[in-house]
């Protein structure tokens, strides 16, 4: 990894970057977990919700070529007593195929979150594979105590503390913003007015399943 991180530039997306993004995107999660993919069109779509954050929506650039993306959207934490707390997720994060394995998305995690505390976020939440990102500081929800409305804490779910101490160990309930919530067949629907790719099963869509069905149990930690 050495001598080839300094030539990567991180910046803000523009306009002109949109097509792109959306190709890296579907191009990275293309198969990944169902046959075909929901994340380019979530990108699509996501932009003009009120939940996006412009401020934390950035591009990473080979030689002048951007080969990734991250996009953050505001959450909320409610406590058992109603109060809520503003937090962040991030997703899709995104890196072209053939400069995937070379840490290019760690460091545009680690660029995100630095403006994140800059902008005064305390708290990120995620969902996604923690083999991912428990290098980058996530541990599990249930060591924070957060879980969903229905009591459950998630294998996938993961918290990140930007600000030391900024959960303080009460049970709070996630709540993603409304955007995430993509109806598959709407977005398999976009997929098919592009670029044919072929869906097809691959080993990892049951590894998705497996996470994403499987929580933390009370004595597990």
């Amino acid at each position: 990894m050495k001598g080839v991180l300094p030539m990567l530039t991180i910046r803000n997306e523009t306009k002109a970057d949109r097509e792109i993004v959306e190709e890296i995107t579907r191009k990275a999660f293309y198969n990944l977990y169902i046959p075909g993919c929901v994340e380019h069109y979530l990108v699509h779509v996501m932009r003009e919700h009120e939940d996006f954050i412009p401020e934390l929506d950035f591009v990473a650039e080979l030689n002048g070529q951007v080969i990734g993306n991250i996009m953050f959207t505001r959450a909320k934490l409610t406590d058992e007593q109603g109060n809520e707390k503003d937090i962040l997720t991030f997703g899709p994060l995104c890196v072209a195929p053939e400069h995937q394995r070379r840490g290019y998305g760690k460091v545009l995690m680690e660029h995100a979150f630095q403006r994140a505390v800059y902008l005064g976020h305390t708290v990120i939440v995620i969902l996604g594979s923690p083999v991912n990102y428990v290098s980058s500081g996530f541990k599990s929800c249930k060591k924070y105590n957060i879980c969903l409305d229905n009591g459950k804490f998630p294998a996938a779910m993961m918290v990140k503390e930007l600000k030391e101490g900024a959960l303080d160990g009460r049970k709070w309930f996630y709540r993603y913003s409304p955007i995430m919530d993509i109806d598959e067949p709407t977005a398999l629907e976009y997929d098919s007015g592009l670029e044919p790719m072929e869906r097809k099963y691959l080993p990892s869509q049951d590894e998705f399943y497996i996470m994403s069905h499987s929580f933390v149990e009370d004595g597990d930690m």
